[in-house]
């Protein structure tokens, strides 16, 4: 990829529907649309220029908006990512959703040690999806299509039943394990069921800067910032599967691990960004991301080179002579960070919702769970077009089926959001639903306008915040005392959608498991 090209790419989640069955596409041909479903990794709701970013260049992101449909109230299926990927690829909300929360498994050993898992496959990945689970790849390889998964999985270990190729895909590389993930310059990915070996060297994602180097040097942070960057040979691997399969159908589930932590992205991306910004600080790092001198360019960058990166697929669309068969879908599985170096005040990562810890990633507010999504697909979807349908990534695997012909499942969470793409009469959700037994334990129901949250369930509370979103975005104005009825039907909402996990990690015995 040429940086030259970069003005030209776009960075969205490609998703492309049809109507049931075989359809004639705008070329003519008739054939089932592809799909291709772009996720970014901790990309918040402020943080792409179309949703209102100033100082992070999206420019291919903002084109596919002003050539599809902007979603303004687009939902995350959890506030972190094994729970959120998990619903997506299962229809259910995480009250129905075998995977809650990021379990790496603590009972296997030390997992948390980068180094030996990095050599032992037995240390590697999180919580595995059972072997019966029906996944979006099992449905839409049914219907004849070839499945592909590109980036960061974390949905079962390696050799495990939920390891990418047991569930539904036909190819995977990347990385299987989010741990793994914390270091961008791996030693290894997977390809299939097989470690690719990086051209780099093993760098634990602890290591702080040498006390004896200078930290306003830009020398001095060489050894995190390797040969083999991931997302380029994710991306390479991502384009291989497009060019293969561009006379039939296929599903391309691309899943960045950008632009998560740490901060590590090509140099010539940060320099986009450090006259703009200015000179920095060093971040010096902590105890689970590395050091990096220019914070802010660089994470800056990291959404820049996400951006890029969709822009290249676009263009290899083009190429292929399939752009208008393909839907691309792009979006976030949840929102941004508030660790490693993230300057988030100053990007207004979260606006027009509260910024920072307690309101962004890991909980259950705005700012951690309303994230973009923009869907593409030319000469079908109307350019430019902004919706307010309220919708969550548990509607993706029934639009998705509806749209390529393959079986939409009963007992779905999700609804199919088919008809509002193509401007028809849409079934709307009565509410919808998130748990997340972590950060003490987390319910909330969106109903209509209102919202309400429920936290530190694992400490035995159980009592019920309640705020208007229609006035207060921010969720700064508790006003669940002024409204006991509406109160009432949030908490029975959350004791019907509650259903009590099989696995211990994920019970809230304050919630009646047991």
């Amino acid at each position: 990829m040429k940086i030259y090209q970069y003005v030209r790419l776009s960075v969205l989640v490609v998703f492309s529907g049809l109507l049931l069955g075989s359809c004639e596409m705008p070329s003519g041909k008739e054939s089932k649309p592809n799909i291709i479903y772009f996720l970014a990794d901790d990309l918040g709701y402020g943080e792409v220029g179309v949703y209102g970013q100033k100082k992070i260049k999206t420019p291919n992101m903002d084109a596919l908006a002003a050539n599809g449909m902007l979603f303004t109230q687009h939902y995350t299926g959890a506030p972190v990512c094994a729970p959120a990927r998990c619903v997506l690829m299962t229809g259910k909300h995480a009250g129905h959703a075998v995977i809650r929360g990021n379990d790496g498994m603590n009972e296997r050993g030390d997992i948390w040690n980068y180094e030996l898992a990095s050599n032992d496959p037995g240390l590697e990945g999180q919580r595995p999806m059972p072997e019966q689970t029906i996944t979006l790849g099992d449905q839409l390889q049914k219907a004849g299509y070839k499945t592909g998964i590109f980036g960061k999985w974390g949905l079962g270990a390696p050799g495990t039943e939920g390891a990418p190729n047991e569930q539904g895909f036909d190819v995977f590389y990347g990385y299987n394990c989010q741990r793994q993930a914390h270091n961008l310059y791996p030693p290894h990915l997977w390809s299939n069921t097989e470690k690719d070996t990086m051209d780099n060297e093993l760098v634990k994602p602890h290591v702080q800067l040498d006390s004896l180097l200078d930290p306003y040097d830009p020398a001095s942070y060489a050894l995190f910032n390797q040969k083999d960057y991931a997302p380029e040979r994710i991306h390479e691997q991502a384009e291989a599967f497009i060019s293969s399969n561009s006379d039939q159908p296929f599903f391309l589930y691309y899943a960045s691990p950008l632009p998560h932590l740490p901060l590590q992205v090509p140099q010539e991306f940060v320099d986009m960004y450090r006259d703009a910004f200015g000179d920095e600080e060093p971040y010096i790092g902590n105890q689970s991301y590395f050091p990096n001198r220019y914070p802010r360019a660089s994470y800056a960058a990291m959404i820049t080179y996400l951006d890029y990166q969709l822009g290249a697929l676009v263009d290899l669309l083009k190429e292929e002579g399939i752009y208008e068969e393909t839907i691309i879908i792009v979006s976030s599985d949840n929102g941004p960070t508030y660790l490693g170096g993230v300057d988030f005040d100053f990007f207004e990562s979260s606006k027009p919702f509260a910024n920072g810890y307690g309101r962004t990633k890991g909980f259950v507010h705005e700012g951690g769970i309303r994230v973009p999504m923009i869907v593409s697909w030319p000469g079908e979807i109307e350019a430019g077009s902004t919706s307010d349908h309220v919708s969550a990534f548990y509607d993706i695997m029934p639009t998705v089926c509806e749209l390529t012909g393959a079986e939409v499942l009963e007992g779905l969470d999700g609804i199919s959001f088919k008809n509002e793409l193509f401007g028809k009469e849409q079934v709307q959700h009565g509410f919808l639903y998130w748990e997340f037994p972590s950060y003490k334990g987390q319910q909330a129901v969106r109903m209509g306008n209102w919202k309400g949250v429920r936290k530190n369930i694992q400490e035995g509370n159980m009592e019920v915040e309640l705020y208007d979103l229609n006035k207060d975005t921010l969720e700064a104005n508790n006003i669940a005392d002024q409204y006991p009825e509406i109160v009432q039907q949030i908490e029975q909402i959350m004791k019907e959608q509650h259903e009590p996990s099989a696995n211990d990690r994920f019970k809230m015995n304050a919630l009646g498991d047991e």
